[in-house]
């Protein structure tokens, strides 16, 4: 099975490779950041909710508080790469993603 994968660029312009999942795929416990994503053509997407977290497993479970939101918005896969363990990192990639892509479910 060929792993497909994406980078992502922020409003830095810094780019940032994620691996792409299908939706419902188990993760390590291990931090990181992930984008929900919705697939609008092949290999075009659309970022639908950015983040980041300590624990991919935990965060990304079916009981992501953001997934109605994300099925709403058409959400079909999980974006997702391990992270350093400093949150400000994790979070400043998010936040350079954010800026650029605006997803719908971080407005909600």
């Amino acid at each position: 099975m060929i792993e497909r994968t994406i980078f992502w660029t922020g409003a830095s312009g810094k780019q940032y490779k994620y691996w792409i999942h299908e939706m419902g795929t188990s993760f390590k416990d291990e931090p990181g950041n992930y984008i929900y994503a919705k697939e609008i053509s092949p290999d075009r997407w659309v970022p639908i909710y950015i983040g980041e977290t300590d624990s991919l497993k935990d965060r990304l479970s079916s009981n992501h508080e953001k997934l109605p939101c994300i099925k709403r918005h058409g959400g079909t896969h999980i974006h997702a790469h391990t992270s350093s363990s400093d949150e400000d990192v994790r979070r400043a990639e998010e936040a350079d993603l954010i800026e650029k892509w605006n997803p719908p479910c971080n407005k909600e």
